[in-house]
């Protein structure tokens, strides 16, 4: 029995959280080293380290917006000062690897505002025991490395926010959790064994080829045992020898006197061990998976074979779960403890994270606020650009006031794709004109045959308009000038909603997109016949059908298909690809 060693399994446990009577901080963990013990399973666990990157750099997104910067100037700036992005970011980083985070305040020396705010590495710092008088943590202790602290050094102890008058205070940002006081599990708790399970196979196939994989032979000597220093020498150099994957295929050649001193070589079966630990790493990435609550490992660039996730609409709807249930949660506890910030400053501004997510897996369907439709999509909404009075004077230039005494509205109907394709097959007259926008001009789309005289316009729709309504929107409806196509396409030049182009340019095709993202407004197509004509119908002002008009030998030209929607019913609800922008104007679109 002598011979015989009992091996200690490890085992796992929850972190310990515990007052030392002669401290003043509280232990987080065993030998108050949780926090490392986190790092060592984000680093030592690949699925584990990929949907923790993925997760945080998903809850930063694009980093901090408001969405009232253009209506509040100057409290936007402050915000952008204070939070700046490098220093966002590893908030996220923090919250989501640690389970909480560490605000550095910095007041102003008159204290009469927040200076600065900076990241606090979470590791390095210890709660304070909770106090007598207020029942409330008045302070943090802060250390480079607990690990490795002396017994003689003492960290330094750093207020918590709003609880004194010094020149800096700590915010700690951490989400409520049943049991705990002091610190905060991180939401993937579950998984943490499973994550170390993950870490160890590896290690295990890792010391398999290093080692020579599996023992595949056993060689005897059989001309006596050698004392302990000849052992070790035979077996250093057989090590050296055969070890390693490189050594694969190598062969022993044995010199011996007789065959009765000679060494025998016995083949060892190998184990199917590498089975079982398939099935442990197969079986740990699930658990991971599912302690993230991650519903399509995709999303992270993990492929699987469940066939979930693998296609564009199981991705999308597995996206909008994942930012709803996982990602926002954290974003909200972020901009809450912001908020306090921004407060002590006078600061109150709607925050929001810029999503990463593409437009199409954003759900805005049934939201009218563009406030919220902003949040959904970090698409900055134009509806405050006031359009300028001379470009405004032009536009009305442009137009065309209807004309009912020498022409006959013979056709109204708003622009619709199959329409236009069953009016293209009619026998068409259009002549091309030289296509230079002038009021009252000829049209490309103007026609005449067998002394019937035709023309086209167009009139922006529905002529109504609210509070709410984009200034160009408001003043297109209000003129109610019909225009040329000409005189649409002219208009896309004359930057009449800026912020609304490509990478943050001024001008964008309003003949497709009309006020821009989101807009309700459409463009009604209308068919004039001249008055001395009379169309071949009992009213002479009411509509003629497509026959009639293929009768009369008139045909309007096809037009996109976008033209025919309202902005808010194309793809994307009319935004183009988010873009970076560098000024406190709308958001840049491509």
């Amino acid at each position: 029995m002598k011979k015989l060693g009992i091996v200690n399994l490890s085992n796992y446990a929850s972190p310990v959280v515990k007052e030392v009577r002669n401290k003043d901080w509280v232990s987080y963990g065993e030998d108050n080293n949780y926090y490392q013990y986190l790092i060592d399973r984000y680093n030592g666990s690949p699925t584990n380290n990929a949907i923790i990157n993925g997760l945080s750099q998903m809850v930063f997104g694009k980093g901090l917006n408001t969405t009232d910067s253009s209506r509040k100037p100057d409290e936007y700036a402050q915000m952008v000062s204070l939070f700046k992005k490098d220093v966002v970011r590893k908030f996220c980083y923090d919250l989501k690897l640690m389970g909480q985070c560490a605000i550095q305040v910095i007041y102003s020396k008159d204290r009469t505002k927040i200076a600065q705010v900076e990241h606090l590495p979470i590791e390095t710092i210890r709660a304070e025991k909770v106090s007598e008088n207020s029942g409330e943590i008045e302070g943090y202790f802060y250390a480079a490395d607990w690990a490795n602290l002396k017994p003689s050094e003492k960290p330094k102890r750093i207020p918590a926010f709003g609880t004194s008058k010094e020149a800096i205070e700590i915010l700690c940002v951490k989400p409520y959790r049943a049991g705990f006081y002091y610190y905060s599990p991180v939401d993937y708790q579950g998984s943490l064994q499973y994550s170390e399970l993950e870490e160890e196979v590896a290690n295990y196939h890792l010391c398999n080829i290093k080692n020579g994989l599996a023992p595949s032979m056993l060689i005897n000597f059989n001309n006596g045992i050698p004392n302990e220093e000849e052992r070790e020498l035979i077996e250093k150099r057989i090590y050296d020898k055969f070890s390693g994957s490189s050594s694969a295929g190598k062969f022993i050649l044995s010199f011996n006197d007789n065959t009765e001193t000679s060494a025998s070589i016995e083949p060892v079966q190998l184990s199917d061990a590498h089975n079982q630990y398939q099935f442990l790493s197969d079986e740990s990435s699930k658990k991971i998976l599912v302690s993230h609550r991650i519903v399509s490992p995709m999303l992270f660039g993990i492929k699987d074979n469940t066939g979930l996730g693998n296609n564009a609409e199981e991705l999308k709807t597995a996206s909008i779960l994942c930012d709803n249930v996982v990602v926002k949660p954290f974003q909200d506890l972020l901009i809450d403890n912001f908020n306090h910030i921004l407060a002590y400053n006078g600061i109150s501004l709607n925050l929001y994270f810029e999503t990463l997510q593409p437009l199409e897996f954003t759900d805005t369907e049934g939201i009218t606020d563009e406030e919220v439709i902003e949040e959904e999509t970090g698409v900055k909404m134009s509806k405050h650009y006031v359009l300028n009075d001379k470009v405004f004077d032009t536009l009305t230039e442009l137009g065309e006031d209807e004309d009912l005494e020498n022409w006959v509205l013979v056709d109204e109907r708003e622009v619709d794709y199959d329409q236009e394709e069953a009016l293209d097959k009619m026998i068409g007259l259009a002549e091309t004109s030289t296509g230079t926008a002038r009021p009252n001009a000829k049209s490309e789309q103007d026609g005449s045959v067998n002394n019937l005289k035709f023309k086209v316009r167009y009139q922006y729709s529905p002529l109504e308009s609210d509070k709410e309504s984009r200034d160009f929107c408001s003043k297109m409806v209000k003129v109610k000038k019909l225009y040329r196509k000409e005189d649409i396409i002219k208009m896309s030049e004359m930057q009449v909603n800026k912020g609304w182009g490509a990478k943050g340019a001024d001008d964008y095709n309003i003949w497709l997109y009309k006020g821009g993202g989101s807009c309700r407004h459409f463009w009604m197509r209308k068919t004039y016949m001249a008055a001395d004509v009379q169309p071949d119908v009992k009213n002479p002002n009411a509509e003629i059908s497509v026959n009639d008009a293929k009768k009369k030998g008139f045909k309007p030209t096809v037009n996109d298909k976008e033209v025919a929607k309202r902005t808010r019913d194309q793809k994307n609800r009319g935004f183009l690809k988010p873009k970076n922008w560098k000024t406190n104007q709308d958001k840049a679109f491509e």
